[in-house]
Formats: structure tokens, C-alpha cells, sequence
């Protein structure tokens, strides 16, 4: 009895008797092969507190709410997708003592970052060598970094800083989990997602978005077919591009367009058919 009392008493001594493969990984790990998934303790253990037992794994783009703090220092991963939709990521990063996020760049992408446990220096710059924003962040700051700006920040404290960061749009794969900075480095390079260089965009590869927007291809197509002239299908279609790009589907991007020429709402797509 003895045995079952310390693990009460001591939550992780509980858990590590549920998951001792895990254990040695992080606290609050759960063995699902071929990694382990960090996890809040679970509910009916009386060290929870009465908090749900919730997963720190990909959770979009279903609805879903968490307590982000408690998320954030649990989190032991240098990366660890909590939720990707089709507009907006959200990660939990883990950054060692004296080491950083790394210099990088999304050309299309903003990002909001929070430090909630922590001390360190943020940098940001128009330039890769010009990084002229210096500011100190400790617990409860706030980071924004827009598109097309080089940054970093970097742990200057002796505990692993704990964070979480906002994608508009998805920076990475859904569920990423990167281990440490070393796998996060070889998981781009390996699929070719250098500093500076964009893969994803939206959270899809080039290749998918050529599928995604295959409607609007055939669509054109057909125009052609029918005679309608060149500048006039070049505005509608550029035009649906954009709007997919604001998070239109194709299909609802065409018919808002179709609707923009028919209604009069753009008179220069009227004044374009009749070329």
C-alpha cells in the first residue's frame, strides 16, 4: 500500500507507473508509437486538480480550447504543433539555455509569438546582416514579427525558455513534432525548407496548391473554348487567385467573381468581356 500511496502523493511517480516507457522522454508522456505524445495527467488522477487530460498533439482544425500557459511549460519539444488550420498554426517551442529559435524569414507569413517562461533577446531586420530591433523578453511578452522580416530570439537564461507562436498563415506540416533544434533543421532540410526559402505557404507545398486550384484551371480553360478574350479571363482569374489566396475555396472565389461582373459591381470586368 505503500507504493500506491507514494504515487498519490507524488504525481509523476504516478504517471511514470502508467508510461514508464516514456518516462525518460518528458513527464506526462503517453508511449503511442512511433513517439511518445505529451499529455496533461489524466483527469481522474488526484494531482490533475480536476483539469481535462488533453494531448499536446495537433488538435486542427476541429474546435478547441486549452490552457496555453500550462501547455507551453509542459511542452518539452524544441516544436510541437498544437493546432493548424487553413489560416493560422499554432506551436509550443521549448528553447534550451544559451541556444535559439534561429535566424529566419517567412516572406508571406506573420507571426505572433508569447514568452511564458523565460528570458532572452529578440532580434528582427529588413536584412539578414541589419537585425536594428534588440529588445529583452522575459515571462508574458509579446513578440510580433511581420512578414518579410528576418528574426531571432535567443534564451539568455539558465532554464529552457517556453513559448508558443502564431502562424498567419500555417508555417509547418500538420502535427509536426520536432524533438530538438538539431531534428527541426534536418526535417527542412529534408524537405528542402531552408532559412529564407518557403515551402508551404497556407500550409500546403506548391504542388498542392496546383491541385487545389485545378477548378479554376479548367474553368479557364473553358472561357478559352468559348472565345471570350484573354484580358478578360487574365482579370476574373487573377482576381480568384487573390481571393483564394484570402481563404476563398475556388469554387466560392469563381462565383463571387461571376457575381462581381453579372451584378455591374465591377464595371471594368464588363467593359473587359465585351473586348
Amino acid at each position: 500500500m505503500k507504493g500506491l500511496k507514494d504515487m498519490y502523493v507524488q504525481p509523476w511517480a504516478y504517471h511514470q507507473a502508467l508510461y514508464p516507457v516514456c518516462y525518460t522522454q518528458t513527464p506526462y508522456c503517453r508511449a503511442s508509437p512511433p513517439q511518445c505524445t505529451c499529455a496533461f495527467p489524466p483527469a481522474s488522477h488526484p494531482g490533475s486538480q480536476g483539469k481535462t487530460d488533453v494531448s499536446l498533439t495537433d488538435h486542427g482544425p476541429e474546435p478547441f480550447t486549452i490552457d496555453i500557459n500550462r501547455a507551453s511549460r509542459l511542452n518539452r519539444n524544441y516544436r510541437t504543433t498544437l493546432w493548424t488550420g487553413p489560416h493560422l498554426q499554432v506551436t509550443l517551442m521549448s528553447i534550451n539555455p544559451g541556444e535559439d529559435i534561429g535566424l529566419e524569414i517567412h516572406p508571406v507569413v506573420d507571426q505572433f509569438l508569447r514568452i511564458e517562461k523565460g528570458t532572452g533577446v529578440v532580434q528582427m531586420g529588413k536584412k539578414k546582416d541589419q537585425l536594428d530591433f534588440v529588445k529583452t523578453v522575459h515571462d508574458d511578452s509579446a513578440i510580433m514579427v511581420p512578414a518579410g522580416t528576418w528574426h531571432n530570439v535567443v534564451n539568455t537564461g539558465n532554464t529552457p525558455m517556453k513559448l508558443y507562436s502564431i502562424y498567419a498563415p500555417p508555417n509547418h506540416p500538420f502535427n509536426t513534432v520536432d524533438p530538438s533544434k538539431a531534428d527541426a533543421a534536418a526535417r527542412m532540410r529534408q524537405s528542402g525548407h531552408e532559412a529564407g526559402k518557403e515551402v508551404r505557404i497556407g500550409g500546403k507545398t506548391p504542388d498542392e496548391w496546383i491541385r487545389y486550384t485545378e477548378f479554376l484551371v479548367n474553368e479557364g480553360l473553358e472561357d478559352v473554348k468559348r472565345g471570350i478574350n484573354s484580358t478578360h479571363i487574365l482579370q476574373e482569374f487573377i482576381l480568384m487567385g487573390v481571393l483564394v489566396g484570402k481563404g476563398y475555396s475556388p469554387e466560392k472565389a469563381y462565383e463571387t467573381v461571376e457575381q462581381w461582373e453579372k451584378t455591374g459591381v465591377s464595371q471594368l470586368l464588363q467593359q473587359s468581356k465585351k473586348m
